[in-house]
């Protein structure tokens, strides 16, 4: 199961873009839905009014959408849970979500999420990955989480999915704080390239990497504009470089490597 969700844990809304476009991609079909009514506060996460591809007029409520897909070429299904953080019930609300993950035999549950930081948008976004659960730090290289702090739901359903005997997981990406208003596709690539390393799948990007570089060449522009950004900026960067420098061992560069060949066989 991998599971994003609007709000407070979704910086930029790159978490919930990048299962949306798992769902896309996948062709998953719907599986289930939670009830709106239970769990949210309508003058807090506010329905909207859309059109309908024939015209119509409709509203739509806030929800949480359960799909499933069948990954092509690919053993594996996996169950995608695409939702608004809810306001009210967060322990009804995640039993009724591992219930479900249960009765779709859900055996591993990856929380995807974001959150602003002191990130230049000009270098790679950076992507950490934790887990609680001692297997899954062995075999994936992890490490537990240090974060103590007001949590979200995807932290109350990490701690519920243990509680279950579910390994649970989680990524979250760095969006630079700046440039934390949505759409957010550099960080939204960021996490899906992580997701495709997880799952060992591949996942289609192209049109998602030409939106990111657009974006990072409008953020550029628009930094360039005001003196104190583009220093404010820099310092970033050197404060990045030099941080990262000692990490440039031949370990990283090659697992680096070794992704783009993956990606130029695919290609």
């Amino acid at each position: 199961m991998v599971a994003a969700f609007e709000g407070w844990n979704d910086a930029g809304e790159a978490a919930s873009d990048a299962v949306k476009h798992l769902v896309r991609l996948w062709d998953a079909e719907k599986a289930a839905a939670l009830d709106a009514d239970e769990y949210y506060d309508f003058q807090f996460t506010r329905p909207v009014v859309e059109r309908t591809p024939r015209g119509d007029r409709r509203i739509k409520w806030p929800a949480t959408r359960i799909f499933r897909a069948s990954i092509p070429g690919a053993e594996l299904d996996v169950v995608l849970v695409s939702g608004v953080e809810p306001s009210y019930k967060w322990r009804a609300y995640t039993a009724e979500l591992l219930a479900l993950a249960r009765e779709l035999d859900v055996d591993c549950l990856l929380l995807v999420g974001a959150l602003l930081a002191d990130v230049p948008h000009t270098r790679p976004i950076p992507v950490t990955a934790t887990t609680e659960d001692p297997e899954l730090r062995a075999c994936l290289g992890l490490e537990a989480s240090q974060y103590e702090g007001p949590v979200g739901i995807v932290g109350v359903l990490a701690e519920m999915a243990a509680l279950a005997d579910i390994p649970a997981l989680s990524l979250w990406a760095a969006v630079p704080h700046y440039v934390g208003q949505a759409p957010s596709p550099k960080a939204e690539l960021a996490l899906l390239y992580r997701i495709e390393d997880l799952l060992q799948v591949p996942v289609d990007v192209e049109q998602l990497t030409e939106e990111a570089e657009a974006w990072e060449r409008g953020v550029d522009e628009l930094s360039t504009e005001d003196p104190e950004v583009a220093a404010y900026v820099r310092q970033l960067e050197e404060a990045k470089d030099t941080a990262e420098l000692p990490e440039a061992s031949g370990e990283s560069i090659a697992r680096e490597f070794e992704r783009y060949l993956k990606r130029r066989r695919r290609d």
